[in-house]
């Protein structure tokens, strides 16, 4: 089984009622369980060859923007004008978030970055593997919501994005 499959499956598993799956194909078995706590959904990969992987899926969350009393005081107070929109670039797997290529080279993109659609903006480990991540909308990065090595989630917001229009 793919990763592309497991990442098919465990989208499924968070979109129905189901609370437990389990997938079984000669030595490889796959088990999917989903609980009422963060810490009581676990998924397990285990294959003959690979000790036993263990993920705690959630719920992703959007973070809410900062209220107006978290937002620094400014002398001169702009122009009311409309809200700017913003988007999110996404975690597509389940896996360790890194914001360099190494650790002794610099961050792929930096807060008030201007990013273009396909350009390389982190790398997520998953399984050993180091996939980059490409943003799929050209804007500026407001917001890095992820620390540099942190497990992130499928579908976990990685970066608020400001649309170029």
């Amino acid at each position: 089984m793919d990763i592309k499959s497991i990442l098919e499956l465990l989208r499924f598993v968070s979109k129905s009622d189901l609370s437990e799956v389990i997938i079984e194909d000669g030595n490889f078995r796959l088990t999917v369980r989903r609980g009422v706590s963060m810490t009581s959904g676990n998924v397990i990969v285990s294959a003959p060859s690979s000790p036993a992987m263990m993920v705690s899926p959630t719920v992703p969350t959007i973070p809410s923007p900062p209220s107006p009393s978290e937002a620094p005081s400014k002398t001169e107070t702009p122009p009311p004008s409309a809200p700017k929109k913003t988007e999110y670039i996404r975690s597509p797997m389940v896996g360790t978030f890194y914001r360099r290529p190494s650790p002794d080279k610099e961050p792929f993109v930096q807060v008030g970055d201007i990013i273009q659609k396909g350009q390389v903006v982190c790398i997520i480990e998953a399984m050993k593997l180091f996939n980059e991540i490409q943003s799929e909308i050209s804007g500026k990065i407001v917001r890095i919501l992820v620390e540099d090595a942190q497990a992130v989630e499928y579908d976990q917001p990685l970066f608020e994005v400001e649309p170029i229009e």
